[in-house]
């Protein structure tokens, strides 16, 4: 019996998904486990694997298409099994009448005009089938889709149609190999390019829409201040000489800010809460559900660990890690993106000493953390030499005043500086 292979649903928020590569074709055998494509929402990548085994019967979409959540995407069934009842409606419309198998294309060493060639499928109302990057492509090169030998669902022409086009010198208005090769000397002639315009992907896309309305539509202001972190390296130093003696994680220093930014917020509850503007009112969270700022190969994410406020040093290490790794490998779930009532940037390994973090609404502030670096300060009437991390809190001035974002800064500062105390409490 055939089955019909659906477009996953990963998270509630997405709603629709790019697959970015077929890797089973139409005809191919697939077992259970099996790849059959890969595809992408705007902030992570996914595999769908194969729950039956059988044949690839039919593919409904194709690279870079923009699918939504639950929408058909292929079916796997027995070869020759009729499947009919599975095609969407859209397809079905579209799908041509019943044809012999077109032959196989004449081979040519360059295009004539007298041979014949291969004419791409074209629906009842005379119009060719053809998708919106295959149509793109054969607009920019000339490619003469008369000739096109369709390979896509349904007898659509796709982007690999008008590549092969190309290669075998199929032209519009190309009737000898001179004409053929006259294109490719002049462009070998031209001048380098100045610029290449790329489309913005998606990830970009969402986080310039992020920034622009945090930027436009809060009241931001930006604190800096620096702690000593004299003791706070020295007391990191001897937790990663005895980590595996005591069977603990690697605590980095990041991971010792999140814990002590954790544990400063449950008294500082203006910064611990969203500003829900539309709705004239705030809201305020019992725990501490910490966003960690990342650098990854797609962009800017923010995996949320959840409940930080209630675990130890060694198991914030341990789930910060995790959802950072998720986020760098592009496997993370949609629903850990989401949800934090304060985020952390770190920049020190930059060797930033202090800069403006841009708040992600409808959260109130945002702590972003500097490099270490050596200062001076009076002792007893004598100058002392000690390593000073810099911090800069960002916050929305409508939802609070400079005063308490100061208090809070300060409270973290001291809870930095003398963190033993901090992991005895």
């Amino acid at each position: 019996m055939a089955t019909l292979v659906i477009m996953p649903r990963q998270g509630q928020s997405v709603e629709s998904c790019v697959i970015t590569e077929w890797v089973k074709k139409v005809g191919d055998k697939v077992s259970v486990g099996d790849t059959l494509f890969s595809y992408e929402t705007d902030k992570s990548s996914f595999e769908e694997a194969a729950q039956v085994e059988g044949t690839l019967l039919a593919v409904f979409c194709e690279d870079g298409d923009d699918v939504p959540c639950l929408d058909p995407v292929c079916v796997i069934g027995e070869e020759g099994e009729d499947f009919s009842a599975l095609v969407p409606k859209k397809e079905e419309e579209a799908a041509p009448a019943p044809a012999a198998e077109a032959a196989p294309a004449p081979v040519a060493e360059a295009p004539k005009a007298e041979t014949a060639a291969p004419v791409a499928t074209k629906s009842e109302d005379g119009f060719v089938r053809i998708s919106p990057r295959a149509k793109h492509l054969a607009e920019r090169t000339d490619a003469d889709l008369s000739k096109a030998v369709p390979t896509g669902p349904m007898g659509r022409i796709i982007e690999r149609d008008v590549n092969t086009l190309l290669d075998k010198g199929y032209l519009v208005g190309a009737v000898t190999e001179e004409a053929v090769a006259a294109p490719v000397a002049a462009a070998e002639a031209a001048p380098a390019p100045e610029y290449v315009d790329e489309k913005l992907s998606n990830i970009r896309k969402v986080i310039a829409k992020a920034m622009h309305a945090s930027l436009s539509g809060m009241a931001q202001l930006t604190l800096n201040t620096s702690f000593d972190a004299t003791k706070l390296m020295a007391l990191r130093k001897t937790l990663k000489a005895n980590a595996e003696k005591m069977g603990m994680n690697n605590i980095t220093l990041n991971d010792m800010v999140l814990f002590a930014v954790a544990k400063t917020l449950k008294n500082h509850r203006d910064l611990n809460a969203h500003y829900l503007d539309s709705e004239d009112k705030m809201r305020f969270f019992t725990d501490v559900h910490l966003g960690i700022a990342c650098d990854t190969d797609r962009g800017l994410l923010v995996p949320t660990v959840f409940n930080a406020n209630k675990m130890s040093l060694n198991d914030l290490a341990a789930a910060s890690k995790s959802v950072i790794g998720e986020a760098k490998g592009g496997t993370i779930s949609p629903d850990k993106l989401k949800g934090a009532s304060f985020t952390v940037t770190n920049l020190g390994a930059m060797g930033i000493e202090s800069f403006t973090p841009v708040v992600n609404p409808p959260q109130t502030g945002i702590l972003g953390v500097g490099t270490i670096m050596r200062r001076v300060k009076n002792v007893g009437g004598e100058d002392v030499f000690y390593d000073a991390m810099g911090l800069s809190l960002t916050f929305d001035h409508r939802a609070l005043d400079g005063a308490p974002a100061a208090k809070f800064l300060k409270e973290l500062c001291a809870n930095l500086e003398n963190f033993d105390l901090l992991l005895a409490k």
